[in-house]
């Protein structure tokens, strides 16, 4: 009961902080006004060491998102892990990755970003290694290291911001040197470490490995759009530079997550693939040159994920812990709640009009049409539209209507604190984007295209639609298309076999090197010369002292004469 009450506590606390952010944030951007935060926290004759806090109306408004989503999933978490026995660990770990989180997006000094994208690092690898299995010490440490790649560039673009003189960046947006290239490209690698792009996707779908809460948080509004977030703050920098080779980056990780996710038979995963694929979105229209856009959408999406994620946490509950969707099917006769918030977060991901989602994908394309890019991006964009509609109606197809479901008598159930929770989420995933849109975009993107161009992404979710119901629809009777096309369908569900580039092609070679140097040397004669030349040698000295211990009478007579013949002679 004490911990129940703690749970609930954190939530209130948490959802109040939530909404002062929020409210403040719109006044800022109503009034277009920021404050900045001078604390001196240490002063030793003339050194002053400074911590400086940056509120706009970008930061107050993402950490008003940030807080509402955690306090929904902690209370959220109070039902799901109530018979876990180290639930309060649970609950310090989500309030640290929540401050970690508030620390780097309040931050506009590098040092305090570099703290917070530490601590979302560090508390991440707690949270995926928390049910303490082999399974999820190996999705922690591919998540740990891959992370540490973006931590180490962090830390060499402070190295290189000493340059500036400063590590408060925001005085230096307007500055184009010749070495400032080196210093982006070091920020834009560790936003796609964070943010799991082309080539570091491999560890999202790991980090499934954490409890369901967990990933709610993870991939709605904190780790994952970390690396956004930063890239955001930067973007008047990177609008210096060419960005077309990491637009392409970004394009094609928003096509390989969404093809990925359809074939692809873990809940969790597909989740997870959908996550990558929206980021792979935000990622290409901010290479565009449009960080408000990008920033809309991250505001967006984080809500119809959390709910999304909650959802799926609940049913896999219900299932006895199993994540397989072929095992599930017929779920909306148990949990009716539950499955109406799942499609309403699944058509607010594919863009249904007037949902949240719509509001901020439709003016994403609408624009992206209007900037006249080459054919293959444009198509890869809009197919990657229809990829997202594709899985999402399998999604629903395998998990809610009538499938052949397995797990047909388990005990159903839906709480009272989850179903709180997933209320306010679903709200807000039918009203913010509208809300967002009005007060974010004033004065409206003036949107001119020909009626095909306009038709466009309706005609790509439409074939979505078509085709994501085709690939899941099966009789009894009928072979299914993943059995005649196996390799085909393992190549595209394996995410291009980057899990295996990001895991055996790295350590196999390190192996065989270790191997070959173990036989060489440590086996070999660098053994015999090297490491025990000294034993060697000592031992040698030792035997010959002890001989002439031994013998040392012998030994005096016999130099004694020794000695007298040289003086005779």
């Amino acid at each position: 009961m004490v911990k129940m009450n703690m749970y609930n506590m954190v939530f209130l606390m948490l959802f109040l902080l939530g909404f002062c952010f929020f409210i403040i944030g719109i006044y800022f951007l109503m009034h277009n006004y920021y404050v900045l935060v001078d604390w001196e926290f240490l002063s030793v004759n003339s050194s002053v060491m400074t911590m400086t806090l940056l509120f706009d109306w970008m930061s107050l408004i993402f950490m008003g998102c940030v807080l509402f989503i955690s306090s929904m999933v902690i209370l959220y978490s109070g039902s799901y892990m109530v018979s876990d026995m180290n639930n309060i660990r649970f609950l310090l770990l989500v309030i640290l990755f929540v401050i970690s989180m508030l620390m780097m997006i309040v931050s506009p000094n590098m040092i305090s970003i570099l703290i917070g994208w530490d601590g979302l690092g560090l508390v991440s690898y707690c949270l995926v290694i928390y049910f303490q299995n082999t399974k999820s010490y190996n999705a922690g440490m591919l998540t740990i290291l891959t992370n540490r790649v973006g931590d180490v560039l962090i830390l060499l673009s402070i190295a290189w911001m000493v340059n500036f003189g400063s590590w408060h960046y925001i005085y230096y947006m307007g500055i184009m040197e010749d070495w400032t290239f080196i210093f982006l490209m070091m920020l834009v690698i560790a936003g796609f470490t964070k943010s799991a792009q082309i080539p570091f996707s491999s560890w999202l779908p790991a980090a499934m490995a954490a409890p369901t809460p967990v990933s709610a948080l993870v991939h709605s509004s904190t780790l994952v759009t970390a690396g956004v977030y930063l890239l955001v703050r930067f973007s008047s920098l990177i609008f210096n530079f060419d960005c077309y080779y990491l637009l392409m980056i970004s394009l094609l990780t928003m096509f390989m997550s969404g093809l990925g996710a359809n074939f692809e038979y873990d809940l969790k995963k597909i989740i997870a693939l959908s996550t990558l694929s929206q980021l792979g979105l935000m990622m290409s229209i901010l290479f565009l040159g449009f960080p408000l856009l990008t920033f809309f959408h991250l505001l967006t999406h984080a809500f119809f994920k959390a709910l999304l994620f909650l959802c799926a946490g609940l049913i896999i509950h219900c299932m006895m812990d199993t994540q397989d969707i072929r095992y599930m099917g017929g779920i909306i006769k148990y949990l009716p709640f539950t499955c109406s918030c799942f499609c309403i977060s699944n058509l607010s991901l594919c863009g249904m009009p007037f949902l949240s989602g719509f509001y901020s994908k439709d003016i994403i394309l609408e624009v992206y049409s209007m900037l006249g890019t080459n054919f293959i991006m444009y198509l890869l964009f809009f197919v990657s539209i229809g990829l997202t509609v594709s899985y999402s109606i399998r999604l629903v197809y395998y998990c809610i209507s009538d499938n052949f479901g397995m797990y047909v008598c388990q005990s159903y159930f839906e709480d009272k604190n989850m179903i709180i929770s997933m209320i306010f989420l679903t709200l807000m995933s039918v009203v913010l984007g509208s809300m967002l849109s009005w007060l974010m975009f004033i004065v409206p993107y003036m949107v001119c295209l020909p009626f095909i161009m306009k038709i466009m992404p309706l005609l790509f979710i439409t074939m979505g639609l078509f085709l994501g119901y085709e690939l899941s629809f099966f009789y009894l009777n009928s072979l299914l298309l993943s059995y005649m096309f196996s390799k085909l369908y393992f190549y595209m569900g394996s995410m291009w076999f980057m899990p295996k580039f990001s895991t055996y092609m790295i350590y196999s070679n390190g192996l065989l090197i270790s191997k070959f140097y173990y036989y060489n040397m440590d086996m070999g004669w660098g053994e015999y010369l090297i490491s025990n030349s000294s034993s060697y040698f000592f031992s040698m000295m030792s035997s010959l002292l002890n001989y002439y211990q031994n013998n040392n009478i012998k030994l005096f007579i016999i130099s004694f004469m020794f000695i007298m013949l040289l003086m005779i002679i």
